[in-house]
């Protein structure tokens, strides 16, 4: 799955491609230093990097718990 960063400077788009989450969190963090609405996009839905943070959060969180449930440490 890639992931694609956008931002904006003044009038101009700008936008970049990520080949993990973890990539295209690195390169929104890095963006909004110096661009407005950076947002990263998974191909489905597009989110501030916030929202970003916390979806990708929860989704680490599900696995661990599934992981756990599966071996037995549940």
């Amino acid at each position: 799955m890639s992931f694609l960063v956008q931002g904006r400077l003044d009038d101009h788009a700008l936008s970049a491609t990520a080949a993990t989450a973890k990539d295209a969190f690195a390169k929104a963090i890095e963006w909004q230093e110096r661009f407005t609405n950076v947002t990263i996009s998974d191909g489905t839905k597009t989110y501030s990097i916030e929202a970003f943070a916390v979806a990708k959060g929860l989704l680490e969180i599900a696995k661990a718990i599934k992981a756990s449930a599966e071996t037995g440490g549940g």
